[in-house]
């Protein structure tokens, strides 16, 4: 079968990341009618609908998503390798982090990477959201923990083990029997950008769960926990997020933590991962980690 026109998959390919035309066309520097042009193309091209429409949203067909992830890890290895040829390949790793892990488990480590990795340079980018490395094509590289999924394209190295448990001040906890459902009398805080945090909290524990006597949403899990700090409630959290408010007493685990097979990866694209740059930050991940 003969391939379809690249600029055809190029726009489809950005559609599908946006669930947009309009910021396909932005990110392409084209005007809508050129995009949706390129998605025509391509559904004359296959002879059938790629997208349904949600809303506002464009969504893409089953076999149009693995045609989409597939298209987008072979256009970062023609970047990748067309950078290598032109002697322009980047000198700095861009890399995406969780918002509470960077600022409570990297950045006080940040001296010691940048030591390690001598003159490499690496960008950190905090991710309220944490969403794939394929939705990201201006990040080199992603820390995920339980959002992980596999990808084709993608090349995970996990370098830490991630636990996670309610924390609360010591003074909330101290009012708490030793059975979960006391809880129930506290506000619970909760994150909108890790919303499924606390379902799976009670899933993987064996925990009934709880109905709270009030819910309270934060944007952020910087906030969540900033909120718990000050005794508004009880969040949930990963450990290595709260290390430091551990061992100052600050919070603490009335029920403890439990670990999540997941644990915490390096997420970079497979064509970069034996680049000698990629091998030497996950080697320092994985010396600052505590692997299983």
């Amino acid at each position: 079968m003969r391939l379809p026109p690249l600029n055809a998959v190029r726009a489809f390919e950005a559609v599908c990341r946006h669930g947009s035309i309009l910021k396909a066309a932005e990110e392409l520097k084209v005007v809508r009618g050129a995009v949706r042009q390129q998605i025509a193309t391509l559904e004359s091209h296959f002879g059938r609908k790629l997208f349904v429409r949600d809303g506002r949203r464009l969504i893409p067909t089953a076999e149009a998503t693995a045609f989409a992830e597939a298209s987008g890890a072979a256009f970062d290895i023609l970047q990748r390798a067309a950078c290598e040829l032109s002697g322009t390949g980047p000198g700095r790793i861009r890399l995406g982090v969780p918002s509470a892990f960077a600022v409570w488990w990297l950045m006080p480590r940040v001296a010691d990477m940048q030591a390690s990795l001598g003159d490499m340079a690496v960008d950190i980018v905090p991710m309220s959201v944490v969403e794939p490395l394929l939705m990201h094509p201006e990040l080199d590289a992603v820390i995920m923990g339980g959002e992980y999924r596999p990808a084709a394209g993608v090349t995970a190295v996990r370098f830490m083990e991630d636990e996670f448990g309610p924390v609360a001040t010591p003074a909330l906890a101290a009012t708490l029997s030793e059975s979960p459902a006391a809880m129930g009398r506290l506000t619970m805080l909760a994150s909108r950008s890790v919303p499924k945090l606390w379902d799976e909290w009670f899933a993987e524990s064996g925990t009934p769960p709880v109905a709270f006597s009030r819910v309270q949403e934060f944007e952020d899990l910087l906030l969540a926990l900033g909120a718990a700090r000050s005794g508004l409630g009880i969040a949930l959290a990963p450990r290595a997020s709260i290390e430091d408010d551990l061992q100052r007493g600050q919070l603490v685990a009335p029920y403890g933590f439990i670990a999540r097979p997941s644990g915490y990866s390096l997420c970079c694209r497979t064509s970069d991962a034996k680049r000698p740059d990629f091998s030497a930050l996950s080697g320092w991940l994985r010396r600052c980690g505590r692997p299983s």
